[in-house]
């Protein structure tokens, strides 16, 4: 794994790339592994860190999407449950099966929900993650402990993917590595350089130290999720073409789901699907649907979406949390596509490839589970537009880094797959770092050293939001870590105390977010 020096001298010295990815999301990284796979010179830049966006906010679902089924959108149903059978295949320590109960409460729902996920079962073929089937009420009750049986009439069980969508990026991120490609966190494009009316490359500032590159590039490709727009005017181009929404969700702890069977109410009363699903050990209840006027880079919960989580927690998981019981709280934002342009080519249903006449390529829109087609269909138009020599897609079957089939026990520890031998290691050479970063959190200090060495992490809430889960498991937890963790990572990165200070009052800005302090 490359450090820093070695990473920005790679920036300042390569005279060109093939192909330069700006946004370090799902959809970047996706595009930038497509790309390294293939052969070609890759370079990736993002202005904050990894995932820092949407990216590290999903429901965690890798999943086929049962709504679209019920809108007949019968294409990027099937779509996506292959890609959720690859992307479990390819990342095991990251993505497994996941028995989902439909908990129905009219008789006319259970035929209707029970034909409906046999269908959804029968897309998947080969990939299928196991069989749907009707469930009593007794049996609902018990696969759903804490079910509220006012009403009940029995329920449906099917299979979806879950994952850890952040550590799925740092994988992707040490995959693009493994490859030859190039990663960078906390570099900025400032502006696109031109010759002759076409895009030649980027001009970038690394955070940090405020140093400036020129990375000149056969092809540019723009993969910055809500913030596209922002790339697209440096274009000349002030169209808008997305619409943004958000998805807020409640972390409780894990007696409001007792169970290892995620819950999916498939329609509330005003027509959304929410979910209650068990990960690291908590349980994440979610998702909201609401417009915003603008993208940001910390979006908060709105007043009307922590009503409607309380509200179906309490009527679905039997009783009212406490403020406190809300162990963290969170928001992510979608880009959706409303608007394309005659030059728009729309490769699937669910994404969105432009070509500006500058050669600059857009992709948005889309979801996680679908990351990988979106980077498929994205690098098949950048060849096209950058003149470079042709190649099959690798990526159908490209094992991510940390691979294996020896899955840990510890759902913490699973999540570096075939590193945890040598993040054990850490332990054994320094004791302290066995010990846990707080009593309430599942994490080690090892795992801070780990970041720092080898996952590229520069900041505490690098550390505390996306290398581990801290922030989103336990938010109150988290920040009470944080000095700890501050002073283990100033040691690794040769920090100053003054850095340290200015690093958690940034931390504790942006954790607060988290807290939850009533609707």
């Amino acid at each position: 794994m490359s450090d820093r020096a070695e990473i920005l001298r790679r920036l300042g010295e390569q005279t060109e790339w093939d192909v330069l990815v700006i946004g370090g999301g799902a959809t970047g990284l996706g595009a930038a592994v497509e790309a390294a796979s293939r052969g070609y010179k890759t370079v990736l830049i993002e202005r904050a860190d990894f995932a820092k966006g949407t990216s590290s906010r999903s429901t965690k679902l890798v999943h086929g999407g049962v709504r679209y089924l019920e809108q007949m959108n019968i294409t990027l149903v099937v779509d996506a449950l292959r890609e959720r059978g690859w992307m479990l295949e390819n990342a095991p320590h990251l993505a497994h099966n996941l028995s989902f109960v439909v908990p129905v409460f009219d008789w006319f729902g259970l035929p209707y929900y029970g034909f409906g996920l046999k269908v959804y079962e029968l897309l998947s073929g080969k990939l299928s993650l196991g069989p749907s089937r009707m469930l009593s009420v007794k049996e609902t009750a018990e696969m759903l402990p804490g079910i509220r049986k006012e009403g009940l009439r029995g329920g449906v069980l099917y299979h979806d993917g879950q994952f850890d969508d952040a550590r799925y990026a740092i994988a992707l991120m040490r995959t693009l590595e493994d490859l030859g490609g190039t990663a960078a966190n906390y570099v900025e494009a400032t502006g696109l350089i031109e010759h002759n009316g076409k895009t030649v490359g980027v001009q970038a500032r690394e955070i940090e130290s405020a140093a400036r590159f020129e990375l000149r590039a056969k092809v540019v490709i723009n993969a910055t999720g809500v913030f596209t727009e922002s790339i697209l005017k440096m274009d000349n181009d002030s169209e808008t073409l997305l619409s943004v929404s958000q998805g807020t969700h409640f972390v409780l702890p894990p007696s409001f789901l007792p169970a290892t069977n995620a819950m999916m109410i498939p329609k509330t009363s005003d027509g959304r699907v929410l979910f209650a699903i068990p990960w690291h050990g908590a349980t994440v209840v979610g998702t909201t649907d609401e417009a915003v006027v603008r993208a940001s880079v910390e979006p908060h919960a709105m007043a009307n979406e922590r009503s409607f989580l309380m509200e179906h927690i309490t009527k679905y998981l039997g009783r009212r949390p406490k403020r406190e019981e809300i162990l963290s709280v969170w928001s992510g934002l979608r880009p959706l596509v409303r608007k394309g342009g005659g030059a728009t080519s729309k490769l699937s249903r669910d994404h969105t490839i432009l070509i500006r006449p500058s050669g600059l390529v857009t992709v948005t829109g889309g979801k996680w589970t679908t990351y990988r087609r979106m980077g498929e269909d994205t690098i098949n138009r950048a060849t096209e537009v950058a003149g470079l020599k042709k190649t099959l897609s690798q990526t159908r079957s490209l094992r991510l880094h940390g691979w294996t089939r020896e899955i840990a026990k510890a759902e913490s520890d699973r999540v570096y797959g075939s590193d945890l031998p040598q993040l054990e290691e850490l332990s054994q050479q320094e004791a302290s770092l066995n010990e846990l970063v707080h009593p309430r959190l599942p994490y080690r200090m090892r795992e801070v050293v780990w970041a720092a060495r080898h996952e590229m992490a520069r900041t505490v809430e690098d550390v505390l939001a996306r290398r581990t889960r801290a922030l989103f498991l336990d938010a109150r937890a988290a920040i009470e870590a944080a000095p700890r963790v501050a002073d283990v990572l100033a040691r690794e990165l040769g920090r100053s105390e003054e850095w340290k200070a200015r690093d958690l009052e940034g931390f504790y800005a942006v954790a607060n977010g988290y807290v939850y302090e009533g609707e």
